[in-house]
């Protein structure tokens, strides 16, 4: 491993070459950076990856059920599981997904999901990201360059493969695929946040690369029409493009980035849309601390992975707790992403604490309350000396014909010592993540 390791300015070089960048707007301006890899590995027992997938496939599964009753017989809401406005409020959910029905009852074919582990050692849930979640070719392609760098690294070592998340994807969606058409990925464009992932995985997965503009409907159908107005039907989507700007002529009509008429394509069954429409109702911070619950409801079974310990303010005794015990927990703001709206009461002020409760005062549905996991260090190499900095876990779990975890993950890292937020958009770097086999 200390070939590797002494190998980061080299395995860095490679990707800078390779355009491995992540982009962000910020104050109305597009600031693209790199996003910078750590040679130091993370490294996972085969015993913890073997709880952690099937903790994972349960939790997905679940989340999959909840989103199909959801839209259809809300059976968790009348069984008084969720109250029924804490549904409607949320931001995600989305009235013109009622009574679709996606291609194999499939809403989320890609899941994120962000765990930490512990200094105890327990692995705890910090967020489900069902929408688009973004992230799994950086460690691909720095696996692919630390490979070339250093090759008896992966010799010697009895890591798992992580070169078959490409055909994880390519698998789901030939599974979901309708009527057998091309498959394609629908990127906004060259200045999305994640556009080198967009177009590595379409190379990887032998799907179209799509702009706004490629696709067309005509009767109910989705068309690929390329360079030369050349028509294919399309028949799956891997869409980069969020919900409400997918369709001008069902959601925002300012759109130039969506496809007009793809809903009615999609609500016909003749196409079918990865992640599916609607998914922001299941990853809903405030929807998060039912999750275990909908384990319980929908596959009457115990939760294997935890959440973080979460306080509703919307409930009476959560909400008691929230403001007389502010300076002491983590406050999200449920409408924000991409580490933004996380506030640590302990940071904060007796004048700013003030302002943050009258807020929750007044807005509970907005935030929910973490108690503040004192989650593991990882050593990063920061110049040529090793020092330890937090660092979280986003797994992705493929659902088609069934449910996988991909044998890897996107393992991110503050570089800010006193900081708990990891998130790319703010600064932080990435490593790889070893599962080893044995």
């Amino acid at each position: 491993m200390d070939a590797l390791v002494d190998s980061r300015d080299t395995v860095n070089k490679w990707l800078e070459r390779f355009g491995v960048r992540f982009g962000v707007y910020k104050d109305g301006v597009f600031n693209e950076q790199l996003f910078p890899f750590d040679s130091i590995p993370r490294v996972i027992t085969k015993s913890d990856w073997d709880f952690l997938e099937k903790g994972l496939i349960q939790r997905v599964d679940a989340l999959n059920k909840f989103l199909y009753d959801i839209y259809h017989e809300k059976n968790i809401i009348k069984c008084g599981i969720i109250p029924e406005e804490f549904i409607y409020s949320s931001k995600g959910y989305m009235p013109e997904c009622e009574g679709i029905i996606p291609s194999k009852n499939i809403y989320s074919h890609i899941s994120g999901i962000d765990l930490v582990q512990g200094k105890d050692g327990k692995w705890y849930i910090l967020e489900d990201n069902l929408r688009i979640p973004s992230g799994a070719s950086y460690p691909m392609i720095a696996r692919t360059v630390s490979r070339k760098v250093s090759p008896d690294t992966f010799m010697n070592n009895t890591v798992a493969d992580n070169r078959n998340y490409s055909s994880l994807i390519k698998d789901m969606m030939d599974y979901v695929n309708a009527d057998r058409g091309i498959s394609v990925i629908l990127t906004p464009g060259r200045y999305n946040s994640a556009f080198f992932e967009h177009s590595f995985l379409a190379e990887k997965t032998g799907a179209t690369l799509a702009f706004p503009g490629d696709l067309i409907v005509e009767d109910d159908f989705v068309y690929y029409q390329g360079l030369y107005k050349q028509r294919q039907r399309v028949g799956a989507i891997y869409r980069r493009v969020s919900d409400e700007y997918l369709d001008p002529l069902s959601f925002d009509p300012s759109s130039l980035l969506g496809v007009p008429n793809i809903m009615q394509a999609y609500k016909k069954g003749n196409v079918a849309i990865v992640n599916g429409l609607g998914n922001g109702v299941a990853d809903d911070k405030g929807i998060y601390y039912f999750v275990p619950k909908m384990i319980e409801f929908y596959l009457d079974e115990i939760p294997i992975l935890q959440n973080a310990p979460t306080y509703l303010p919307y409930f009476e005794n959560d909400y008691k707790y929230i403001l007389n015990h502010i300076d002491e927990l983590v406050i999200k703001d449920v409408s924000e992403a991409g580490g933004y709206g996380v506030l640590f009461g302990r940071d904060l002020s007796a004048d700013k604490l003030e302002e943050l409760k009258n807020l929750i005062i007044k807005e509970p549905r907005r935030w929910i309350a973490q108690e503040v996991i004192d989650f593991k260090d990882l050593e990063i190499l920061e110049g040529e000396e090793r020092v330890e900095r937090k660092a979280d876990l986003r797994a992705f779990v493929i659902t088609g014909e069934t449910t996988r975890v991909w044998k890897s993950g996107l393992t991110r890292f503050s570089r800010n010592p006193n900081s708990f937020v990891v998130n790319s958009s703010q600064g932080g770097g990435f490593k790889d993540t070893w599962v080893l086999e044995k």
